[in-house]
This record gives structure tokens, C-alpha cells and sequence, in this order.
């Protein structure tokens, strides 16, 4: 029997089992997806703890995961568009991707480019597409100096390259040993803590246009310190400064759809946008990739391969 992750309460890591599950079958227009690779994000621990269920509650027993890449092994009814075999990246919103099958509808997959290596396909729907929102939320323009808050995580990696494709400088707030990195694409790096107001109007000649916090703790309240209008102002990370301060937040659901992943992953195929992968584990493992995520210094993302 194919495996998935399961979890039967709220809680931490421990919580997370890897079981034995009844082999999806696709209904009309859905398709049966054999998993290649999926990734882990900080949004589906959040869940796990119950620290959204206000937002985004559990019916138990849960899965996780939304990220799909992998082989179409199945179709049901009335689908023409994929045939068994073929490549796929897409999503499901159905907290089912991190197990060895999913199904998804038709319109959530599009074709895996052959120059996207599997474990960055299982990137794109979570981390590709809010990056790809809040970068088109802060509407950079030519010449624009926007800051970019954890620069390095999954989502800032991506932002950081997507504001400089929109011709903006981008500040990238990161700890030390990722500046090389932000440096090497473009970025201008900043040392978060301490004084960062300071060395943020330093690196930016004094004003900054536009603020994408992909971080949260207190990044939006800084952002207005620093003379960011609010409507420059996104956050994917702190959804009660969204309320308290009026700014955006923009982010997977306001651009999770099968043609932005086909638009990221041609620009991966065509080598203009990396996703920097820091570790990918087993299914069974999956315990071990949360671990790490939870530490919260990862460049790039986790990857489990089922």
C-alpha cells in the first residue's frame, strides 16, 4: 500500500506519522500524480500546532503538503489533456501532497519542463507563487529600492530574484553566511537585528520604496518606520499586521494557479531563476525535514522525496 503523512492531533514534530493508505483513485476530470518530489513549508507547521486554526483548521485525521511534481499515473474520466506517463508539476489544496500518490484536478497541473530538476518542481506552488505575489503586490518599477526580509528562506530566495528581474535594487535582509549568496544574485545584503533600521537607509541611500516581509516578527511595523507607504508593504508571514496596519497581504492564494507555476518553471528551464535547495529527505523522514525547517536559517527549500 502506498504511504502518506498523517497527523491525528495538533502538536509538534512528534505528531507527524508516515502511513499505509488506501491507493487514491482519480474521479472525472482529476489525475493520479506518483510523487516525485514535494516540499515542506512553514505555513503547514503552523497548522500542525493549531497556531492557524482560527484561519486555516484541521479535520483529523490530517495530511499535509500542497506541492506536486511527479508522473501522471492515472486519469479519470473526460481528461485529455494528460495521459498516464507524462510529467507534471501543479498543487492540490486538499493537504494531501506529501505522501506517495495524489490526486489533483486537471487545471491544477501543468508540464514539467525537462529542464527543471524534479526537486525544484516540487518548490513552485507554495514558495514560487507567493513570491511571485508579493513581488507583484509591491508593484515594483524600474529603479525602485525594495527590502526583502529572511532574503535567504524559500520564498525570499525567490522574491530577491523576481524584484531584480522587475529592474528593482534589492536590499536582502539575511544572517552572515548567506550574503555571498545574495551578493552572487544581485542582492544588496543586510545583518538583521540589532540597528538594521539604520543599515537598511545606509545601503539604500536613505529612503527604501517598497518592503516584502517574508519573515514576520515586527518587519512590517519596521517597514513603516522607514517611510514605506502601506500599499508597498506585503507580508506573507504576519497576518495580524495585515489588520493592524492596513498593509498587503498578498501571497500563495493570490497567485496559486498552474499558469504562474508554468511561467516560473520556464524561467527555471530557461536559466533565469534558481531555487536554491538546502536538503531533501525521504517520506520516512519527514520528521527530520521539519526539524530543520524550524530552525529557521535554511537557504532556500526542503525537499521530501516520496
Amino acid at each position: 500500500m502506498p504511504k502518506a503523512v498523517r497527523f491525528q492531533q495538533y502538536g509538534g514534530i512528534d505528531v507527524l506519522e508516515v502511513v499505509e493508505v488506501a491507493r487514491p483513485v482519480p474521479g472525472p476530470g482529476q489525475v493520479l500524480v506518483r510523487q516525485k518530489a514535494t516540499s515542506i513549508n512553514p505555513g503547514e507547521a503552523h497548522i500542525r500546532t493549531g497556531a492557524l486554526h482560527d484561519r486555516w483548521p484541521a479535520t483529523f485525521p490530517s495530511g499535509q503538503g500542497s506541492d506536486i511534481a511527479g508522473v501522471v499515473d492515472e486519469v479519470g474520466e473526460g481528461v485529455t489533456a494528460f495521459a498516464a506517463g507524462d510529467e507534471v508539476v501543479g498543487f492540490t489544496d486538499l493537504r494531501a501532497a506529501h505522501a506517495e500518490y495524489v490526486i489533483a484536478a486537471v487545471d491544477e497541473l501543468t508540464a514539467r519542463p525537462a529542464g527543471v530538476p524534479w526537486e525544484v518542481a516540487g518548490t513552485l506552488y507554495v514558495a514560487g507563487t507567493t513570491a511571485y505575489a508579493a513581488v507583484r503586490a509591491v508593484d515594483l518599477r524600474p529603479g525602485d529600492t525594495v527590502v526583502v526580509s529572511g532574503a535567504a528562506g524559500g520564498v525570499g530566495s525567490l522574491a530577491v530574484q523576481l524584484a531584480r528581474r522587475a529592474g528593482a535594487t534589492v536590499i536582502g535582509l539575511a544572517s552572515e553566511p548567506n550574503h555571498g549568496w545574495l551578493r552572487d544574485h544581485g542582492a544588496v545584503p543586510v545583518t538583521y537585528g540589532e540597528g538594521v533600521a539604520d543599515r537598511i537607509r545606509a545601503a539604500a541611500g536613505g529612503k527604501a520604496d517598497a518592503f516584502i516581509d517574508t519573515f514576520g516578527d515586527g518587519y512590517v511595523r519596521l517597514a513603516l518606520d522607514l517611510g514605506v507607504a502601506r500599499d508597498r508593504i506585503d507580508t506573507v508571514a504576519d497576518f495580524p499586521a495585515i489588520e493592524e496596519y492596513g498593509v498587503k497581504g498578498d501571497g500563495n492564494a493570490a497567485a496559486g494557479n498552474a499558469g504562474v507555476i508554468a511561467e516560473l518553471a520556464a524561467l527555471i528551464a530557461a536559466g533565469e531563476l534558481e531555487v536554491p535547495v538546502a536538503a531533501t529527505y525521504p517520506l520516512e523522514r519527514v520528521r527530520d525535514a521539519y526539524t530543520e525547517l524550524e530552525r529557521r536559517h535554511t537557504r532556500g527549500k526542503i525537499v521530501l522525496l516520496p
